[in-house]
């Protein structure tokens, strides 16, 4: 099937050089925002607890985002939103680092016993931290070098981890809202979560089924050739 006008165009923009630096910055935008509001009394009659909020809300956006790279790519044709990934992957551990740093200062005090004894007594901090946890290597593996050292396979299996640090995520702001008892924005992030999971199941199976359907050509040996070894 062949490309269509727009989407050409789509991905020569998407596969333009300016592209990656714009993207970048755009990415960076919702943290100078914050830097700013901090910076001139604009984040509310509590400014650390914005912080902290705002930052694990970016997380989990980016974790959306990171997730629907593969789906729009697929059903768009835009080829060139795969060289996006890795980028939005390392600011969805960017937002997650200054999500913990902020909690860890505002709330903590940086103190370090304070803060094991906090992820031992409360469950949504203790999910909290075990994303970060797993998010971690994900951030670490994420360059060509790591790719060839681990191996293709082994890499993408890891990388997998993606899906269980969505869910997680999804906990860790489902127990936080349970304490105010509002799930409206739980609710849409666990229908965006559950359609770019489903889309994946989905899409897998009716890979499968098409391959299991595709007759197998089995090539015929030329004329006059031996089929002795």
């Amino acid at each position: 099937m062949a490309t269509s006008g727009p989407v050409l165009v789509l991905n020569k923009l998407l596969l333009h050089k300016a592209a990656k630096p714009i993207i970048f910055l755009v990415c960076l935008l919702p943290f100078i925002r914050l830097g700013y509001g901090a910076f001139t009394d604009g984040l509310g009659a509590n400014p650390a607890e914005f912080l902290i909020r705002a930052a694990g809300d970016w997380t989990l956006r980016f974790v959306c985002i990171v997730l629907a790279v593969t789906p729009l790519r697929v059903m768009t044709k835009l080829s060139g939103l795969a060289r996006f990934r890795r980028m939005l992957g390392l600011f969805a551990y960017f937002y997650v680092v200054f999500h913990l740093l902020s909690y860890s200062w505002f709330d903590m005090g940086f103190d370090i016993a304070d803060i094991a004894k906090d992820i031992a007594k409360r469950p949504f901090i203790l999910v909290g931290f075990a994303a970060f946890v797993l998010l971690t290597p994900l951030a670490a593996t994420s360059f060509n070098r790591a790719i060839k050292a681990m191996g293709a396979k082994r890499w993408q299996m890891l990388h997998k981890l993606v899906y269980v640090i969505a869910g997680l995520g999804l906990l860790h702001f489902f127990w936080m809202r349970a304490g105010k008892n509002n799930f409206n924005d739980v609710f849409v992030y666990a229908a965006i979560v559950a359609a770019l999971l489903g889309w994946r199941v989905w899409h897998f199976f009716s890979k499968k089924k098409k391959m299991q359907s595709s007759p197998v050509v089995r090539p015929q040996p030329s004329r006059g050739s031996s089929l002795r070894s």
